[in-house]
């Protein structure tokens, strides 16, 4: 099986910085591009940020600048480390791995369970 696991959320106030990291662990043969989404209340889920194996990334034009992705291939991990937050920053942020299982000839997406950041004015 194929596990994402998300930390580092949190409340901070306008301003302040959290960092977001995303390990997946489980029988993976190979991780393709990473990311960060989030969902608020009321909103559908959008891309924060991705991050290829090659390390090329894409950003949300609302975090350009503020938020910055970075992976660690070999500990197969995702970062986010989120600078002069904003309360429209509050949401759940959820990892995402496009990868192969072990298992299976096949590239699919996988979630994390989500993380809560929330941002006071």
């Amino acid at each position: 099986q194929v596990q994402l696991v998300e930390s580092g959320g949190g409340l901070v106030q306008a301003g302040g910085s959290l960092r977001l990291s995303c390990a997946a662990s489980g029988s993976i043969l190979s991780i393709n591009a990473m990311g960060w989404y989030r969902q608020a209340p009321g909103n559908e889920r959008e891309l924060v940020a991705a991050i290829t194996s090659g390390g090329s990334t894409n950003y949300a034009d609302s975090v350009k600048g503020r938020f910055t992705i970075s992976r660690d291939n070999a500990k197969k991990m995702v970062y986010l480390q989120m600078n002069s937050l904003k309360p429209e920053d509050t949401a759940v942020y959820y990892c995402n791995a496009f990868l192969m299982p072990l298992y299976s000839s096949h590239w699919s997406d996988y979630w994390g369970q989500g993380t809560q950041v929330t941002v006071s004015s």
